[in-house]
C-alpha cells in the first residue's frame, strides 16, 4: 500500500513538473501588446538584444523552479509521513529524554536536518543560476553561512512554535487551533518589532544613510510624509547581488525604510528619491499594519481549516501516515503540508492585496516628487539589473508577483503623462 501511494504521488509530481515546463516555456504568453510596442514599457526599447535574450532565459528558469521546488516540498511530508521516517524521529526522541520539551528539540532538530538536505539541490540550483546570470555576486562561501544562520534561526522559532502549538493540542484537541491564534498574535508583532535589530543583522551590515547630500535630500522628503528621519537606513548588500531594492520593515520604535546600496551606487538622485518616496508611501498609508491584519486575519482561517483536515485526514488515512493522533509530535510533517499547502492557495489573494498598495504606493510617489521620468527609468533601471520579465505569464503573476508587472507600473505612467496628470 505504501508503495502504491508512493508511486500514485511521484507520477502526479512528474506529470505536473512536464505541464508546467511546457507552459512556462512554451505556451505562456509574455509578448509585450502591440498597443505598447515601442513605449517606454516596452523593453526592446531599453534593453539590448543580449539583455533581452537573458531577461526571459533567467525568468523562465527561476519560475520553473518555483513551480517545481513548492509541491516538491509537499511531496517530502507526505514520504515523511508515509514510509514512517516522523514516527521513527518521534521514537528515537522519546527514548533519549521524558522531558517533552526536549523530545520536541530532537525531533525539530532531526526533522529540520532531514528537509534541509532534502531541498539543498533546488536552494543550489538557485544560487547557481543567479551567479551564472551575474544577479548575484555572493561567494559560495557566504551563501553557506546564510543558509546555516537561516537554519538556526527558523529552528529557534519553529522549536518555541511547535512547542506551545502541541501543549495546546494536547490540552484542548477541539480548540487549539483558536488559543494558538490568539498566542499568534504578540508573538508575530514581537517578531516583526525585533526584526530590523535582531534577525536582519545578522546576514547584513546597516547603517544610516553615508550621502549626506542625498540625506539632505531625503530628510525633506520625510518631513513632508511625516517620518522619523531615523527610519532611513542602507545597507550592504553589493558583495552578495547586482540586483536593486528598497523596503519598509519592522513596525513602532525599529520601523525603518531600508535602501539596498545598490540602488545607490546604480541610481540617479531623482531616482533614489522616487524609491524613497514610494517606501515613505508604505510608512504613511500604514500598509505594515494592514499587513500585520490581514496575516492575522488569515492566520485564524488557516489553523480552522488546517485542525479540521488535520482530522479528517488522521481519522481516514492516520494507519497509513503511522500518525494515530493530532496531539502527537509526528503528525508536524501533516501539519506543515497543509499549512503550506493552504499559504499556496490563499497567495493569489495576497498578493493581490499586495499589488493594490505597490500601485498606492506608485501613485503617492509620483504625487510626491512630481517627477514621472524619473519613476519610468527607475522601473526600466530595476528590470535590467534583476533580469526581470516585463510581462510574465499570468500563473506567474497570480502565484508569484506581489508588485504589478514593470509592464503595468510604466504603461500606467505613460498614459498618466498622455492624459496631462
Amino acid at each position: 500500500m505504501v508503495r502504491k501511494w508512493a508511486g500514485r504521488a511521484i507520477l502526479v509530481y512528474i506529470l505536473y513538473v512536464a505541464v508546467m515546463y511546457w507552459y512556462i516555456f512554451y505556451g505562456a504568453n509574455t509578448a509585450i501588446p502591440d498597443a505598447l510596442r515601442g513605449t517606454a514599457a516596452d523593453p526592446a526599447t531599453f534593453l539590448n538584444a543580449r539583455e533581452l535574450k537573458l531577461s526571459e532565459e533567467y525568468s523562465g528558469l527561476r519560475n520553473f523552479i518555483f513551480f517545481v521546488s513548492t509541491p516538491y516540498e509537499w511531496l517530502l511530508y507526505f514520504f515523511v509521513l508515509l514510509f514512517g521516517i516522523s514516527r521513527a524521529f518521534e521514537k528515537s526522541a522519546s527514548a533519549v529524554t521524558k522531558r517533552k520539551v526536549i523530545q520536541t528539540g530532537i525531533y525539530l532538530f532531526w526533522l529540520s536536518i532531514i528537509s534541509y538536505l532534502a531541498l539543498f539541490p533546488i536552494s543550489f540550483i538557485g544560487y547557481w543560476l543567479s551567479k551564472n546570470y551575474h544577479i548575484s555576486t555572493q561567494s559560495f562561501t557566504s551563501w553557506m553561512k546564510d543558509g546555516i544562520i537561516e537554519f538556526w534561526v527558523n529552528f529557534g522559532m519553529m522549536f518555541i512554535i511547535v512547542s506551545v502549538l502541541y501543549w495546546l493540542m494536547k490540552k484542548s484537541a477541539k480548540k487549539w487551533w483558536l488559543y494558538a491564534w490568539m498566542l499568534s498574535i504578540p508573538f508575530t508583532l514581537f517578531l516583526m518589532f525585533v526584526q530590523p535589530v535582531l534577525i536582519d543583522p545578522l546576514y547584513n551590515e546597516f547603517y544610516p544613510l553615508k550621502n549626506k547630500e542625498l540625506e539632505t535630500e531625503i530628510l525633506s522628503l520625510a518631513a513632508q510624509a511625516e517620518i522619523p528621519a531615523e527610519h532611513v537606513y542602507e545597507v550592504n548588500m553589493a558583495e552578495k547581488t547586482n540586483s536593486l531594492n528598497a523596503y519598509v520593515t519592522g513596525i513602532g520604535s525599529n520601523s525603518r525604510i531600508v535602501l539596498w546600496d545598490t540602488t545607490l551606487n546604480k541610481l540617479k538622485e531623482d531616482e533614489i528619491l522616487f524609491i524613497m518616496a514610494h517606501e515613505m508611501a508604505h510608512y504613511v498609508e500604514k500598509h505594515i499594519y494592514f499587513g500585520i491584519a490581514g496575516y492575522l486575519g488569515m492566520t485564524l482561517i488557516g489553523l480552522w481549516l488546517t485542525s479540521r483536515i488535520m482530522n479528517y485526514v488522521i481519522k481516514r488515512w492516520g494507519h497509513l501516515l503511522k500518525v494515530h493522533s493530532v496531539g502527537s509530535i509526528s503528525s508536524l510533517p501533516l501539519f506543515l503540508l497543509i499549512t503550506a499547502m493552504l499559504l499556496f492557495i490563499s497567495s493569489p489573494l495576497s498578493n493581490f492585496v499586495s499589488r493594490y498598495e505597490e500601485t498606492r504606493a506608485d501613485r503617492y510617489a509620483i504625487e510626491m516628487t512630481g517627477d514621472k521620468e524619473s519613476a519610468i527609468t527607475t522601473f526600466q533601471e530595476l528590470t535590467r539589473s534583476g533580469l526581470s520579465q516585463v510581462n510574465p505569464p499570468f500563473l506567474v503573476k497570480w502565484l508569484r508577483y506581489s508588485h504589478p508587472t514593470m509592464l503595468e507600473r510604466i504603461s500606467t505612467i505613460e498614459k498618466a503623462n498622455a492624459k496631462g496628470d
